[in-house]
């Protein structure tokens, strides 16, 4: 089991101690280094910041928004930040929500698989760097003939050439159409709120991916890293009770109640009941009752929490489940080095 490191996306002002997260990260031994991005901060420019002092650790965007940039200028972002770190990038992607999508960036968010089908392929064509680069569309059409097209556009490739032409691109995916494109065109998934109990019916939706046509990986060179928090405590209770004020928020408040990714998570591991409840209570304004609501066991089953034996048995039992990175969130150095104790010495 491989860890990584979620730096996550900045709230009203930059975390004060991510170079010291980062630099502990590294001598602990962690695989990866990965930052957000929501709508403020933007994930490529920390870590090229706080990675330049860094010379292992890998540097993963968790996620990157493809309605934030076109698929060209994602790339040229991958191919500077993998040329500053000598070959570390991990290009982490993700559609976001309708919310972000068209109230932030102006984007139309429908056929969300079809403009991640188009994205990734633009982006692995321009670091091939073979030949300039077109694209038919419709999402991403290269070059642009539409409306208000001079028609003097012309096929490019980039000037600079990229360090890998096979740069690592994961997927953020939580549906089963999407995991399973994750497995056909991806070299990795991002799992958020994975349960290992759910793990065959994971396992169904990847296979339907590596079996297509002209997939890219199979399951033996195809990395799983999963979101999950990671506590090493003797009062286990006390710790799941302060989770599931986050959980709330994400289940009861994310998106909208006609279409909340996160919550239909939860209602694919059977807790449907439970969302509809903490739905309802957080959008009343009743979040301390929300968190009350969630039981224990929707908070155990996606994260690791207890004494030493304890924590190191669930990775036993989340390695078993086929994730091959746990994304974790550390509090400060002594919290990297606990971890890495536990999970990788």
């Amino acid at each position: 089991m491989k860890l990584g490191l979620q730096l996550g996306y900045w709230g009203a002002q930059p975390p004060a101690n991510a170079h010291e997260l980062v630099t502990a990260a590294e001598k602990e031994g962690f695989d990866a280094v990965f930052a957000a991005e929501s709508w403020g901060s933007d994930a490529f420019t920390p870590l090229a910041w706080w990675g330049s002092s860094t010379e292992q650790v890998r540097l993963g965007t968790s996620v990157v928004q493809i309605s934030a940039r076109t698929p060209t200028s994602c790339a040229m972002h991958a191919l500077t930040l993998d040329h500053l770190s000598g070959g570390r990038h991990i290009l982490g992607l993700g559609v976001s929500g309708p919310q972000v999508v068209e109230g932030w960036y102006g984007q139309p968010f429908s056929k969300p698989l079809a403009r991640t089908r188009e994205y990734v392929s633009v982006i692995r064509d321009v670091l091939a760097r073979d030949t300039p680069v077109t694209n038919p569309g419709p999402h991403f059409p290269l070059p642009y003939t539409g409306p208000g097209a001079t028609g003097l556009g012309k096929p490019l490739k980039p000037i600079t050439h990229p360090l890998r032409a096979d740069i690592p691109i994961w997927l953020g995916a939580e549906g089963p159409k999407n995991i399973a494109l994750t497995a056909e065109i991806a070299d990795g998934w991002l799992a958020i709120y994975y349960s290992p109990r759910l793990a065959p019916m994971y396992n169904e939706w990847l296979d339907e991916g590596f079996a297509r046509p002209g997939a890219r990986r199979t399951r033996d060179d195809f990395d799983i890293a999963a979101t999950c928090q990671v506590v090493v405590t003797d009062d286990r209770a006390a710790t799941i009770a302060g989770m599931k004020p986050v959980t709330a928020l994400y289940v009861g408040g994310m998106g909208t109640p006609e279409l909340n990714f996160h919550a239909q998570v939860y209602r694919r591991m059977g807790y449907g009941d439970v969302v509809d409840e903490v739905t309802e209570l957080f959008r009343s304004g009743r979040k301390d009752e929300a968190a009350e609501a969630i039981p224990d066991e929707m908070i155990t089953e996606t994260m690791i929490v207890g004494d030493l034996g304890e924590v190191r048995e669930g990775v036993r039992r989340w390695e078993d489940a086929g994730v091959t990175m746990l994304l974790v969130s550390c509090r400060d150095a002594e919290h990297v080095k606990q971890l890495a104790a536990a999970v990788l010495h």
